[in-house]
């Protein structure tokens, strides 16, 4: 039964590879690019401990390096395409209609200054600023699983007023500067525009005080808990109608009949609790829609807050709010696994072009992790027995 249940669990991950292949082989017009394409995949779902051209060429059999290099480099084939297979398999195999959409960025430490984007920037990866390359993600989370739906690669103004330093690096001239929260914008239109089901939008507070991100939010439909730093300014709704305050000012005038203790989702120690209260405050369509200013305070330390905007039906219970704000920490988890199983961060390419490539094969590979390990999930659950 164990030699049947082994041969099953390789013939099931040989027909996901080939749906992937079935997926996405008709970006490539020529055979070669395209087997080395899945080949990569494969490359970046093994156990290798480096995952790059040269030990994914090794890994594929081929003598030299220079096939996968050319997939990254040359080759005729669209990663955007690509990516929007990828959104399309992702609904697919996790979609939900409550699903939430989750934006945040991470760093790529690099040396030089030829990589594209590369800076001296911070890096909420190694806590500090470094020279590194910085990636703007979108995420998606359903109960079925997590991944990756989208990227962007953050380009600083010194690189697009350099028009030299961008050809050099295969930058085109169409690619002008946007500000992270602009480049999430366009990657929430496009999971939309793609049929992603979801209902919610939550991001850090690089993202939450940016008003024309909260507007975009809206206009595609969608509701939001996005965490903003202490002194975001709100005008408060209700009791206190007109009046401005500081997040930190209002959540302190509530009285303490106003908290309740909640879980922000199961943690590696069990339910993450915490307290939380909400107070109604005005938005950009207050009075048709509803928003509020949410507030969670540690259990342990009272000092230790952390404020969001919502924007949500009337209706919503303040467990929901709860609930997505503390799905925002599954991106986190995704960049983890990525980097530690996908080979997300692996890649040695410098030019603009071979980053995307890179990175959407590998957003590509762990969205195949993660729908078969969903699958796996379900399949257990379907043959676990009931309790008597």
């Amino acid at each position: 039964m164990g030699d049947d249940l082994c041969v099953a669990q390789v013939q099931e991950w040989a027909d996901g590879l080939a749906e992937l292949h079935a997926l996405i082989g008709r970006r490539f017009a020529r055979s070669e690019p395209r087997e080395h394409a899945l080949a990569y995949v494969r490359g970046l779902l093994s156990a290798e401990e480096r995952k790059n051209s040269w030990t994914l060429s090794e890994r594929a059999g081929d003598a030299t390096p220079d096939g996968m290099q050319r997939l990254l480099s040359t080759t005729d084939w669209d990663p955007d395409l690509v990516r929007d297979d990828l959104q399309s398999y992702v609904a697919a195999q996790l979609g939900d209609p409550g699903g939430v959409l989750i934006i945040d960025e991470t760093g790529f430490l690099k040396k030089g200054t030829r990589s594209a984007g590369v800076a001296r920037q911070y890096s909420g990866t190694a806590g500090r600023i470094e020279n590194c390359q910085i990636g703007v993600f979108l995420t998606y989370a359903t109960p079925a699983g997590r991944t990756f739906l989208d990227r962007e690669l953050y380009l600083p103004k010194a690189w697009t007023d350099d028009p030299d330093r961008c050809a050099a690096a295969g930058i085109g001239t169409d690619v002008t500067f946007a500000t992270k929260p602009e480049q999430a914008m366009v990657m929430l239109e496009r999971a939309v525009a793609n049929g992603v089901p979801a209902r919610w939008v939550t991001a850090d507070e690089v993202y939450g005080q940016h008003s024309k991100l909260r507007v975009k939010i809206e206009q595609l439909g969608l509701s939001y808990v996005l965490a903003v730093p202490v002194n975001q300014h709100v005008i408060a709704a209700g009791q206190r109608e007109g009046r401005e305050y500081r997040a930190d000012e209002l959540i302190a005038a509530l009285p303490a009949q106003a908290w309740r203790r909640r879980s922000a989702g199961k943690g590696a120690k069990g339910d993450r609790l915490y307290d939380w209260a909400r107070a109604r405050i005005h938005g950009i369509n207050f009075p048709d829609s509803t928003y509020w200013l949410l507030a969670r305070r540690s259990i342990t330390d009272p000092t230790d807050l952390a404020y969001y905007l919502c924007h949500a039906p009337a209706r919503t219970g303040l467990s929901e709010l709860v609930t997505v704000a503390g799905t925002r920490p599954a991106i986190e988890e995704t960049f983890q696994t990525s980097k530690g199983q996908t080979g997300l961060d692996h890649y040695q390419v410098r030019q603009y072009t071979g980053w995307y490539r890179h990175i959407t094969l590998s957003m590509l590979a762990h969205a195949f992790l993660t729908v078969t390990r969903s699958k796996k999930g379900a399949q257990n659950r379907e043959t676990t027995p009931s309790s008597p």
